[in-house]
């Protein structure tokens, strides 16, 4: 094919005894006019190439009703009042209500935050928020063009007014103190320039408290330990702020917990009780009852358990854990405190087992849900019921109402265009099997294969999904285009791939450092065994990944070119010599390791997508998926990879670049935005398997 010229420079690096050559470096600047030129070019290229897809037209619009279904997230108690997103379909952003009752909420409340309002192009997003005790005030946080940088701003819940405060943050929620006129956040130096397209990598992150009567505090930062950040949770009866200290994107942390004292309105905090110091394991806060804290950990329990610990002996050296759930066979993914007790989130084989227990741990009860995915758990020790989030492959979420303790759950039903049970599915009948396949070390690898009843046999076009990283756990949950390609006739696979969080902590490490090829491993095994067992063939077979996930197929369709039928890499981290240099990339050397030495760099060059383009390889029709504000997994990946395979390129298969404009790395995309970028990779994988999509 004629692709847009890219120019191709002569630079090469000497990095650990490699000559390491980077032609494309010029593509890091996202905001230099050639660049941007560059980018328009490979923009209409890859239109020109969509436009003619036969199918393209009948998944986008399929995608348009999908994304217009009327939607109801799961209802929220915040400080007295009750919160909902909703979406009837004709907005691009979702609209959160509020009331008083919960039976006020379900009948409709008040809109409390319109997103749509911010921006003409909805592309801009509310990313958290937060209630002060009182129930006074609001802090929501506002990202723009899909950036990770937030503006946070406080409502006047009684007024409906915005207050002049405004902070920028990033990575982060804001926390109340009791005082109701102060909260935390986190931000960086580099909040000065937070436009979105910046690559600068981040600097030191700073825990600061914000005095809505006075001027910022800096509370907590460690200048001398790069990437290193605070994240603070202020206990239920108000007495301590529980801080979680951890490095970058790695799944170990320290514990500080300092007391918290109000007098004269205003709220200060005492010297931290260090409990754990030593980032020697995952130690997530769950809550404070009295003098206890008790936290959800892997510490001499992969699979997860619950601890205790006095907070007094702690802050006399002394800290000793008693067990209060012990680990099981199934992977504890989530604890939450409820009323007076705990809720408990399991995962058996990649699948949700939610039950209630008393705080020291007895009398569990099995929570009453659907089968599903686990997408949301909502709960306080300040009231005796619970919500949990289900959704399905084909159904978005649903909302479910639970009693506790006796752990009897309902659904929660919205007005009747809203309803959480009953949606409309897209999809048509389908049946899901448990698989196994076998990695190239011998480990078992599941997955989910989901098929149409459509009477068809033998192999057909089939769409292989997977992440396999930073300790995340896949499921077979919702995802808007898992129903367009149903409908089309075509099968899904979702791996359960080493790296993530199914299977405990043992998992993880094994997909991680100088073990990550594993991962790779586990995915072509996954491929292979769909292959063997004639679920499909090598033409027909379609490999998708986002993020870190991008970063799989990258290496999938390097390492295997011949074993996939079409390949999308979308916003991926593509670069594995220099992805610690930009933004928050440097966070992630807990899974990539450390470029700048030795026993890093070289594990990095073997399997780095960028690095192992060879020339002359016939490599499958490729669709590369990027934003030109994803702050997180910046564009120049996707740039240098795009233009990498242009020039590499053996045999007449497209190579694409799609470059969605003001948006990010996925999170807060308009409706249409998401059914649009749906359309084009269906469509895409559509004609190169073989897959005839209705009316194409």
């Amino acid at each position: 094919m004629s692709y847009p010229h890219t120019r191709r420079d002569d630079l090469v690096e000497n990095l650990h005894g490699t000559d390491v050559a980077d032609p494309y470096r010029w593509l890091e600047d996202a905001d230099d006019p050639e660049v941007t030129a560059w980018v328009a070019a490979q923009r209409d290229f890859a239109e020109a190439a969509l436009g003619q897809l036969p199918a393209r037209a009948w998944f986008a619009e399929l995608m348009g009703r999908i994304v217009a279904r009327p939607r109801a997230g799961v209802p929220v108690k915040r400080c007295g009042r009750w919160f909902v997103s909703r979406n009837d379909g004709t907005t691009p952003q979702d609209v959160w209500y509020t009331a008083e009752t919960l039976d006020d909420l379900v009948a409709g409340g008040e809109v409390v935050l319109d997103p749509n309002s911010w921006s003409e192009d909805g592309t801009s997003s509310l990313s958290t928020f937060s209630v002060a005790r009182d129930g006074s005030l609001m802090a929501y946080a506002r990202s723009d063009g899909g950036s990770d940088w937030q503006r946070i701003r406080v409502r006047d819940l009684a007024t409906g007014e915005d207050l002049d405060d405004e902070v920028t943050a990033k990575f982060s929620s804001p926390g109340w103190l009791p005082d109701h006129r102060s909260f935390l956040y986190t931000t960086y130096d580099q909040a000065a320039d937070a436009r979105g397209t910046a690559t600068e990598g981040l600097g030191v992150a700073r825990l600061m408290v914000h005095r809505l009567d006075g001027d910022d505090e800096h509370l907590l930062s460690f200048p001398d330990e790069p990437h290193t950040m605070g994240y603070g949770q202020v206990s239920h009866d108000d007495a301590w702020l529980v801080v979680s200290i951890v490095r970058g994107t790695e799944n170990t942390n320290r514990v500080w917990a300092y007391p918290i004292t109000t007098a004269d309105g205003r709220s200060t905090l005492g010297e931290p009780v260090k409990v754990v110091d030593v980032a020697d394991a995952e130690y997530g806060f769950v809550r404070v009852d009295g003098s206890q804290l008790y936290l959800q950990t892997d510490l001499d329990a992969p699979l997860g358990r619950v601890v205790r610990v006095d907070l007094d002996w702690a802050a006399r050296g002394d800290v000793e854990f008693a067990e209060v759930v012990p680990e099981r066979r199934a992977t504890l993914a989530a604890v939450e405190a409820a009323g007076p007790g705990l809720l408990l989130a399991h995962l058996d084989d990649a699948q949700p087992v939610v039950e209630y227990c008393e705080l020291d741990g007895t009398n569990p009860q099995p929570v009453d849900l659907p089968a599903g995915a686990l997408v949301a758990l909502d709960s306080s020790p300040l009231r005796d019921e619970a919500f949990v989030g289900i959704s399905t492959l084909d159904a978005p979420t649903a909302a479910f109402h639970v009693t506790l303790p006796t752990g009897e759950a309902g659904p929660v039903v919205e007005r009747v265009e809203l309803a959480a049970s009953g949606v409309e599915s897209f999809a048509p009948a389908h049946t899901t099997t448990r698989e196994r396949a076998t990695s190239a070390d011998g480990t078992e690898v599941p997955y989910f294969l989901v098929t149409p009843d459509d009477g068809r046999t033998g192999p057909r076009p089939t769409l292989l999904w997977g992440y396999g990283g930073f300790k995340i756990p896949i499921f077979a949950d919702y995802r808007p285009g898992w129903s367009a390609w149903l409908a089309a006739g075509g099968a899904i696979a979702i791996a359960n791939l080493r790296g993530g969080g199914e299977f405990g902590t043992a998992w993880y490490d094994a997909g991680r450092l100088a073990h990550k090829q594993n991962v790779f491993d586990d995915v072509i095994g996954v491929a292979e065994h769909l292959v063997a067992i004639g679920a499909t063939t090598p033409g027909q077979l379609g490999l998708y990944g986002r993020s870190n996930g991008g970063l799989l197929v990258g290496v999938a369709m390097t390492q295997r070119p011949d074993l996939f039928g079409a390949v999308v890499p979308g916003v991926g981290v593509l670069d594995l010599l220099r992805f610690h240099q930009f933004t928050i990339g440097a966070a992630w050397m807990s899974d990539y390791g450390d470029p700048d030495t030795p026993e890093g760099f070289a594990a990095a060059h073997a399997y780095s997508p960028l690095h192992n383009v060879r020339e002359g390889t016939a490599y499958p029709p490729t669709l590369v998926l990027t934003a030109d504000h994803d702050d997180r997994v910046v564009p120049l990946h996707s740039f240098k990879f795009a233009a990498a395979l242009q020039h590499a390129q053996g045999s007449d298969a497209p190579v694409l670049l799609r470059v969605e404009g003001s948006a990010g790395h996925g999170a807060g995309k308009s409706l249409q935005m998401v059914a649009s970028e749906w359309a084009d990779l269906l469509a895409f994988v559509a004609h190169h398997t073989g897959l005839d999509a209705p009316g194409a």
